[in-house]
């Protein structure tokens, strides 16, 4: 009997985890404004402009528009080397953060929806866990 009521515990356990509704796009950006204050407005600034020759702009960014799991990638496992942003070089490091999936994603909507950007995306959890470093070779 104990063990049919251990076993029905940790199933109910594991389904609730996955339970967990998701967010809804509003939800996320606005969480992800937060993220932004406490992890990128130091060098992104507060208007995304980031700084000409030493912080990329993510306002406006075909950088980041052009391949969004590259950008989500430099997030996850942070960034360092020689990139190309609106025409302009850029070679420093952002260090990883240690954000976790969830925090990742919405900062990354909350990126793609402010300073006049706009995207249909949503960014999700799940798609960030999927996303490998090796993007960041290309």
């Amino acid at each position: 009997m104990r063990l049919f009521a251990f076993l029905y515990c940790l199933v109910v356990a594991v389904f609730s985890t996955h339970l967990k509704p998701q967010k809804s796009k509003a939800e996320s950006i606005a969480a992800g404004e937060e993220i932004y204050q406490d992890f990128c407005i130091q060098c992104h600034l507060s208007n995304g402009e980031g700084v000409s020759g030493v912080f990329p702009p993510i306002k406006a960014s075909d950088y980041l528009f052009e391949n969004i799991n590259r950008s989500i990638a430099g997030i996850k496992y942070g960034l360092k080397g020689e990139i190309t942003v609106n025409d302009e070089i850029y070679d420093g490091v952002m260090a990883n953060q240690g954000l976790e999936e969830e925090e990742i994603a919405d900062v990354m909507n909350y990126i793609l929806n402010q300073w006049g950007n706009q995207s249909e995306e949503f960014i999700t959890p799940q798609q960030v866990a999927t996303v490998p470093k090796s993007i960041l070779q290309k």
